[in-house]
């Protein structure tokens, strides 16, 4: 029955929170809930399950989790599969995965991504090294929110207008 499936969750999320989860065999037992609820069809469990193998570095689990997460437009779910590739957790590092994952994530409003998008044009990582998108992916990071995004953009701004400012500005 399908409230048998959400009790079955809302155990998981007693049990995988708060000081439950720093012990260990009730996290554990919070987990094996939560997978059932999940192959059951709670989608809130699979995307809980993804973000907990996430945070406890089980990359392998966490990934297909936060694929399918990522697929319904979860975009920390997307940004933490980006980073899984661009470090190469469990998996061979790429970039350019990785900068697929970070653009949806940062298309859904998640400006951390937005910088690593940026960071990947300004270094070239997995794609030709490109100021004007380095700059793009920087104003979309302030406009989702970020302050460093906004600094850097306004930095690059600047700079292509030939504003001076600050002290080394002038070496």
């Amino acid at each position: 029955a399908k409230n048998d499936i959400k009790s079955c969750y809302k155990v998981a999320v007693i049990l995988t929170t708060g000081k439950n989860k720093e012990n260990q065999e009730k996290n554990k037992l919070g987990i094996d809930y939560m997978r059932k609820a999940c192959i059951y069809g709670e989608i809130n469990a699979c995307d809980d399950l993804g973000k907990n193998y996430y945070n406890e570095k089980s990359y392998i689990a966490a990934r297909p989790y936060l694929h399918s997460s990522c697929l319904r437009d979860d975009k920390n779910a997307c940004e933490q599969i980006g980073t899984i590739y661009r470090d190469g957790h469990d998996v061979r590092a790429n970039d350019v995965k990785a900068r697929f994952y970070y653009e949806k994530a940062c298309e859904l409003g998640n400006e951390d991504a937005c910088i690593n998008v940026a960071l990947m044009y300004r270094g070239g990582f997995g794609v030709d090294i490109n100021r004007t998108l380095e700059k793009k992916y920087y104003q979309k990071a302030c406009k989702n929110g970020s302050q460093a995004g906004c600094g850097s953009f306004t930095k690059l701004d600047n700079k292509d207008k030939g504003i001076k400012t600050g002290f080394f500005d002038f070496f």
